[in-house]
């Protein structure tokens, strides 16, 4: 009797072992998740409101889905970027991703380099022409948000002139951009065109620096802007020069990519910036799954959560900003109005009513698509990076040889 309890005893045992050793698979599993390495390559570091805006994103996309972030900064738009995917492909990295245009080249030749490695490019341009099924552009219709913060510009200028402090004539906005890309054109305008939409009266001046972080530059441009008597400052540039400097000369300022109310607390209005998580989060899993991106290009909305305003510094703002953007926002999304809506700007005093835009991006540069359909210009529909370069009345460029 004895010798079969022991028999029933060991029996039971060797079930209870087996049970747990399942669950140490299932957990076997989970160390697996963990142990997928996302790669990342980013122009600069966290020094430049860009490249955080990136590096937080990579941060968040990572941790909720339990994955390991490898992040590489300071990598130059050149054959640096090449060596650095080929070191976070053979660092075990399932997926790269890159943050500036001028990586494009270098990501292109990676993804030939290891087609069974996916890399993601924002800010590019050629996914869609090259048609690898590895390689892939994003962006997001950041043209939205920077309306969005043109509108709390447009009503700080309106505050401005009803306080007295500025006649209507003088509601001059100045902008610092880094380079004369379509990128940046788009930005600027869609800014300009959502202040003008509270602000009839607005105009606008734009400096450019040729790069995307120089401090100094960005400083001394916003700097001659206010000289040349600019009232309020917006940027697409990435460092804390012309926050700062507005801060000091009291002059109201809207940044780009991230809240400087901190440092600024007197002079910040707003800020749009692109949230890069929800696009991080897709790619990263139809990689880990092992399902190919359908699309060789991908643009964030505001219905996506990928274009966010920061809180407004309701100390500096024009009373009533924040349900204004709000109803304004919930227009976009309806698609009652349209940023490059064509009645509302006019190219050497008339109406655009055709427009063909460089989506293809050949050598020529050659204007291959009609984007103006329906009264708009139709941005970030045809490609996600942006293609509008229009110059239009109210804007004045002080310098274009970026």
């Amino acid at each position: 009797m004895k010798k079969k309890s022991l028999v029933l005893l060991l029996a039971l045992l060797t079930v209870v072992v087996f049970t747990f050793a399942g669950c140490g698979g299932n957990n076997g599993g989970a160390n697996k998740k963990s142990d997928y390495k996302v790669g990342f390559i980013c122009l600069h570091d966290e020094n430049s409101t860009y490249d955080k805006n990136f590096i937080d994103a990579a941060n968040a996309a990572c941790k909720e889905l339990g994955v390991t972030p490898v992040i590489k900064t300071n990598i130059p738009e050149g054959q640096e970027c090449y060596e650095a995917a080929e070191e976070l492909v053979d660092g075990g990295c399932g997926i790269v991703f890159a943050d500036s245009f001028g990586h494009e080249d270098y990501m292109i030749q990676a993804a030939k380099k290891f087609p069974k490695v996916q890399f993601c490019h924002s800010t590019g341009t050629k996914a869609h022409t090259e048609k690898l099924d590895n390689y892939h552009n994003a962006f997001a219709s950041i043209y939205e948000g920077r309306y969005l913060a043109g509108v709390a510009a447009g009503m700080k200028l309106n505050e401005m002139i009803d306080a007295g402090k500025i006649k209507a004539k003088d509601a001059k906005i100045g902008y610092i951009g880094a380079f004369t890309y379509a990128e940046v054109i788009s930005g600027y305008t869609s800014f300009f065109l959502g202040a003008r939409s509270e602000c009839p009266s607005a105009t606008m001046e734009v400096t450019f620096t040729g790069s995307w972080y120089d401090e100094t530059a960005e400083k001394e441009g916003a700097n001659k802007l206010m000289n040349n008597g600019c009232v309020l400052i917006s940027q697409h540039a990435d460092s804390m020069g012309a926050p700062t400097a507005c801060e000091k000369k009291g002059v109201p300022n809207v940044s780009y990519n991230g809240s400087t109310e901190k440092a600024c607390p007197n002079t910040f209005i707003v800020s749009s910036r692109i949230d890069w998580t929800p696009y991080y989060k897709l790619a990263i899993q139809k990689a880990m799954d092992g399902k190919p991106l359908a699309e060789p290009d991908w643009t964030g909305t505001l219905k996506t959560k990928s274009v966010v305003l920061t809180d407004v510094n309701e100390k500096v703002a024009a009373k009533g900003t924040v349900d204004k953007i709000e109803k304004v926002k919930k227009d976009l999304e309806a698609g009652k109005v349209h940023v490059f809506d064509t009645s509302t700007f006019t190219v050497k005093g008339k109406k655009l009513d055709s427009y063909k835009a460089d989506v293809d991006t050949d050598k020529d540069y050659k204007k291959d698509t009609e984007v103006i359909k329906d009264g708009y210009f139709h941005e970030s529909e045809f490609r996600s990076a942006p293609y509008f370069d229009i110059q239009i009345d109210g804007i004045k460029l002080l310098d274009t040889k970026f």
